[in-house]
């Protein structure tokens, strides 16, 4: 298993579908990735400088995010890269960042 720190730029125009689809766990169901993704998404940060969405992944394809990216990443996330890290590690990176759904309904 590998770990994965994502930088995306979120489809603003997608954040209210995104954020819906949440917060009814629609994604948890998507093997094998599902709950990864999910924990992933919920806990996202947005760097307030680049305006880029970032969070930790946790990841088995090759290449990395190949079944995430073609079954949500493409359609919500631009600009999408990834760099390898320890478990747990891009989380403490990106841990001053706000959530991304800060001043938003929570997911």
């Amino acid at each position: 298993m590998a770990f994965y720190l994502i930088r995306a730029q979120l489809r603003t125009d997608l954040i209210d579908e995104l954020r819906s689809r949440l917060q009814n766990k629609e994604f948890e169901k998507l093997r094998p990735f599902g709950s990864s993704l999910t924990r992933g998404l919920e806990n996202a940060r947005f760097d307030p400088k680049t305006e880029i969405t970032v969070w930790e992944e946790e990841d088995y394809c090759s290449p990395p995010l190949a079944q995430e990216r073609a079954a949500v990443l493409d359609h919500y996330f631009d600009e999408l890269c990834w760099e390898p890290v320890e478990e747990g590690e891009g989380w403490a990176q990106i841990e001053h960042f706000p959530s991304l759904w800060t001043d938003k309904t929570s997911v």
